[in-house]
């Protein structure tokens, strides 16, 4: 068994979840940077998702996903939907897809940069602005 000197995820329902965290423990026996993802433990993720809801940039809300990148290795995607944008909803808010990440967690990260966007509409303006969207014609 893999002896770790700090706390990791505890593993999901059987069948709940699509995370391989099982696979990803038996691999990372050669490579330790694999198991980074599993440092998000359930309290971890509550401190991330209260950080994202509160952030009051778009700036911010890039350092966030900057330190997701560098700390877990998950790249945070927020850009413009394909169709017009008028909600919300018409963002695309995306987490990459890597073994250890729990399927909640992926819902719930986006779930929350929802919710800064829907207390503070300036951000998407920015967003909307940093893609290009009320750029100089």
């Amino acid at each position: 068994m893999l002896q770790l000197d700090f706390p990791i995820r505890k593993e999901c329902p059987p069948g709940a979840c699509d995370c391989k965290r099982e696979l990803l423990l038996d691999v990372a026996q050669a490579d330790m940077a694999e198991l980074a993802i599993l440092r998000l433990t359930k309290e971890e993720e509550k401190k991330l998702i209260a950080r994202i809801e509160a952030a009051q940039s778009y700036e911010e809300l890039q350092r966030i996903g900057v330190r997701l990148q560098q700390n877990l290795g998950v790249a945070l995607k927020i850009a413009p939907g394909d169709n017009e944008v008028r909600t919300v909803m018409g963002l695309q808010i995306e987490l990459t897809m890597r073994p250890g990440l729990c399927r909640k967690t992926r819902e719930a990260i986006p779930a929350a940069v929802r919710r800064c966007l829907r207390n503070k509409p300036g951000i998407i303006y920015a967003i909307l602005d940093a893609h290009d969207l009320f750029g100089a014609v």
